[in-house]
């Protein structure tokens, strides 16, 4: 998909880039897959911050989106490709034969019309999901799941895609789109291809008020607070703040590592680090 620049009719139009809506087939969503979405506004259950930036937007409307693909065997026809406002991909609508409609995530060069399958045996071409056993090595995959049936769970936003490097024991190695290689069972599903929307990556939002139509409230600068605020605070001037990067409650971030070890961390191969 192009990216789009406009005249610079104001400054907020300037800097704007979107990309052009031509694989986008129909407008509306399909009634029967959507549900209501509340917003938390970054509050936990107990009505406290939880994220910070976060809260007002736009309504939206959430889509279900069918990741485990276990509708086996049965031939589906692209009916639409439509916008989703939840993710940076676009959708897909699904006509099965026998009559139900699911939406997935569409891919990279799928046409409205396009048959796809899903399940074991199934043909190798992009849009069909099949297990890690039955792809060949190399081959671009996407929406790859860590427990067989759990449905996809990695690989999932606009333009991306992991690439099937070898099978032994049980599991195939996958390197992810951050470099990393890591091993999956071979039971586990993916689908064919690259996720569509690959030039979302491009998309500059021009002005913040842009951003305020997605739900992301202003943020201000540490430096720019006093010291009670936050640690960067105060000084006489303009100060850089005078120490290295921390959150408003003083924990290191810019490289601070703060994941937790997992009982998976031993099917990491190769890390996006090294």
């Amino acid at each position: 998909m192009a990216i789009k620049s406009h005249k610079p009719t104001s400054p907020g139009r300037r800097f704007y880039k979107n990309i052009s809506s031509e694989e986008i087939s129909r407008k509306g969503p399909e009634r029967s897959l959507i549900r209501a979405l509340k917003k938390t506004g970054g509050r936990n259950s107990y009505g406290r911050t939880t994220s910070r930036h976060r809260g007002g937007g736009h309504k939206r409307r959430y889509r279900l989106i069918d990741f485990k693909r276990n509708k086996d065997g049965v031939q589906a026809r692209v009916a639409t490709i439509e916008y989703d406002p939840n993710r940076s991909a676009n959708v897909a609508l699904l006509h099965y034969a026998d009559g139900e409609k699911r939406y997935i995530l569409a891919i990279s060069g799928l046409q409205v019309g396009d048959t796809l399958m899903s399940g074991p045996g199934s043909e190798v071409k992009p849009g069909n999901a099949l297990p890690l056993r039955d792809i060949p090595l190399g081959t671009q995959i996407h929406n790859i799941e860590l427990n067989s049936g759990y449905g996809g769970q990695i690989v999932r936003s606009a333009g991306s895609y992991a690439q099937l490097m070898a099978k032994e024991g049980g599991y195939g190695q996958v390197k992810l789109p951050s470099g990393e290689v890591r091993l999956i069972p071979l039971d586990c599903k993916a689908t064919i291809g690259q996720v569509s929307n690959i030039g979302h990556i491009g998309i500059s939002l021009g002005k913040a008020g842009r951003g305020a139509w997605k739900g992301r409230r202003p943020q201000v600068r540490g430096v720019a607070m006093n010291p009670v605020d936050h640690p960067h605070g105060g000084g006489e001037g303009k100060s850089s703040g005078g120490r290295n990067p921390v959150t408003p409650w003083g924990v290191p971030t810019k490289g601070y590592k703060t994941r937790a070890k997992k009982s998976s961390d031993k099917l990491i191969i190769k890390r996006r680090t090294q």
